[in-house]
């Protein structure tokens, strides 16, 4: 296999990218500046280097704490449990959230050996504790092992003094109910709020 194969390959690897998308990719990096390749490749060669998981939250950071964690301005009982890093960026992109974060890295999945250790769901329980939390989020995606992974942390926070929300989900803004699926509308009828 040739470089410019190799790259294509190891693109097409990348979560959304197929392989024209990646071969696309691979000769705008060869018309590209030199430079910028450059700079790209040593970004890259660093991500493993210098990005870990926050001590606390799970999110990525190049500190031993992220700077959600040690910001004054959150309100530290109220937590939201994501899935994955990403859903921090699109919560935080509203401007309605001022709590504190939780990120599992994943669902619950026994076929694929993920399992509540995995998540870290006993590093969410202190955390739970040490914060006092007064209300979770659960934000964990409307599927059914982001449904199974959020009912499970409910039934471990039972007996807690604990309010636990979920995310409404349902037709989207400006969704059009004649193309939506069954499940967004049962899902949107069951999360109805009054007017």
């Amino acid at each position: 296999m040739n470089t410019l194969e190799n790259l294509i390959t190891l693109l097409s690897r990348l979560p959304g990218i197929g392989k024209k998308s990646a071969a696309r990719m691979a000769y705008s990096l060869l018309k590209g500046e030199e430079e910028y390749n450059r700079l790209l490749g040593e970004s890259i060669a660093e991500l493993k280097n210098k990005i870990h998981k926050c001590k606390e939250c799970g999110n990525y950071t190049e500190d031993e704490l992220c700077s959600i964690c040690t910001s004054s301005d959150r309100e530290s009982t109220l937590l939201c449990v994501v899935e994955e890093s990403p859903d921090i960026m699109m919560i935080e992109s509203t401007g309605d959230y001022r709590g504190l974060y939780f990120v599992l890295h994943g669902v619950l999945s026994p076929l694929d050996g993920i399992g509540p250790s995995e998540l870290g769901l006993d590093r969410l329980m202190k955390r739970v504790d040490d914060l006092g939390v007064t209300e979770l989020i659960l934000a964990t995606n409307p599927t059914l092992e982001g449904d199974s992974t959020a009912l499970y942390i409910k039934h471990l926070l039972e007996g807690k003094d604990i309010r636990i929300s979920r995310i409404a989900s349902g037709l989207p803004v400006g969704g059009d109910m004649e193309y939506a699926d069954k499940m967004s509308i049962s899902r949107a009828l069951k999360g109805r709020m009054e007017y």
